[in-house]
């Protein structure tokens, strides 16, 4: 495989100080994880928006996608860029902070505080590196919930996220269905596909090709597999798109130059743009957290954690079957998003509906694929924003102060 051209530049600190909150977990006794073993103690990184009501029945946590983090709302502290989900929270917004106290945490695994290969290894003082254990959604999930424990939130009024931040609020609502009011799982699946695992299998593989990767150990030799986590992104960030957003945004436009060079520099802006994506991102991701990160997408199966019934993760335990999940649903998927096609949100509708839940659904048509749930699309945010209001209103939640 060649790697593209990455400039050099400094490595980063294994572990970075970053604004916002780093709370330690599982002091009292390790979290439980999938693969048999514990974690604990354990740093996890958050923020908050917002203000927490009296009765503290405002709460909504937003999830993250695999290269998202916690900072939701604010610029983000290292690429000076605004929050990833400006669009959907913040005052006015969908996510109104001037009604809902939101929470983001970075995921277990990550990059961005929160425990992960990053950081350090308390047994050994080192980085964890691949002796960090291999984490699941659910793990990730196991360690929200400590965090909304610590702070005494004993119902979520909302779990909302696109994508990997969607199969955490589909965990939520299957694990802790009487910790969540309402949920909003957005342009995801209840497992990832055969495509979607060959997918991060490219991405993973490329890291690993990387001569500077040395076995995962490269924090501690001073290097970065830059070139690797760079192919990794570019090939992951057409997943997230369109052809026809791709052909209207570049078309076969060449690159700063009015004919082809009969080479192998970007002759297309469509090839400048991927490069640029890959060499932007390796200044704020670690290479082992997106192996991590994208293994964890890979075992999610929300069906073969309940006998292999889908249906069976939105049903209480109880006589004659159990009664449906008391969770209000609101699903979301994008006709053009091949990533995770509508198909996969449907299958998710079925299975709520065969316990009859109360859920909702909608199709937004968008030819941004995958990505729009971040981009602007503003029947999207009337639909978020219309069942938030729905849900505030039934359950009778003020506005904050009032």
């Amino acid at each position: 495989m060649t790697l593209p051209s990455v400039q050099p530049s400094a490595a980063p600190p294994a572990s970075l100080e970053l604004p916002g909150h780093r709370l330690l977990l599982g002091t009292a006794e390790p979290m439980p994880l999938d693969n048999g073993g514990t974690l604990g103690p354990f740093h996890l990184a958050y923020q908050t928006y917002g203000t927490l009501n009296a009765d503290r029945s405002n709460a909504v946590l937003v999830c993250h996608a695999l290269t998202g983090d916690q900072y939701v709302a604010e610029r983000h502290p290292i690429t000076g860029k605004p929050g990833w989900w400006e669009l959907m929270v913040g005052p006015g917004r969908p996510i109104d902070t001037d009604r809902y106290f939101v929470i983001c945490s970075n995921v277990i695994g990550g990059c961005m505080g929160s425990e992960g290969p990053k950081e350090t290894d308390p047994a050994t003082g080192r980085p964890w590196g691949l002796s960090f254990p291999v984490v699941t959604i659910a793990d990730m999930v196991r360690a929200q919930k400590l965090l909304i424990d610590h702070l005494g939130i004993d119902r979520l009024f909302c779990v909302i996220g696109g994508s990997m931040g969607g199969m955490q609020v589909l965990e939520w609502a299957a694990t802790y269905p009487e910790r969540v009011f309402a949920a909003v799982p957005i342009a995801t699946a209840a497992r990832h596909s055969a495509q979607n695992i060959a997918f991060h299998e490219v991405g993973r593989q490329s890291i690993m090709a990387d001569p500077d990767w040395h076995g995962g150990d490269y924090l501690n030799r001073g290097t970065r597999p830059k070139r690797g986590l760079a192919v990794a992104r570019m090939a992951a960030h057409i997943t997230y798109l369109s052809e026809p957003a791709l052909h209207r945004k570049f078309g076969r436009n060449l690159q700063d130059r009015s004919r082809i060079s009969f080479g192998f520099d970007a002759d297309f802006q469509v090839e400048s743009y991927l490069r640029h994506q890959g060499i932007s991102f390796v200044e704020r991701f670690d290479a082992n957290s997106y192996l991590y990160i994208t293994r964890a997408m890979d075992y999610f199966d929300l069906a073969a954690e309940h006998g292999g019934v889908l249906a069976n993760a939105f049903r209480t335990p109880g006589p004659k079957g159990g009664t449906a999940t008391p969770v209000r649903f609101c699903l979301v998927s994008f006709s053009s998003d091949w990533l995770f096609p509508t198909c996969e949100s449907r299958a998710v509708v079925h299975a709520l509906n065969a316990v009859a839940a109360n859920v909702s659904f909608v199709e937004i048509e968008s030819d941004k694929g995958h990505d729009a749930f971040l981009l602007d699309e503003p029947e999207f945010y009337q639909v978020v924003r219309g069942f938030l209001e729905g849900c505030a209103e039934h359950r009778g939640l003020p506005r904050t102060g009032s």
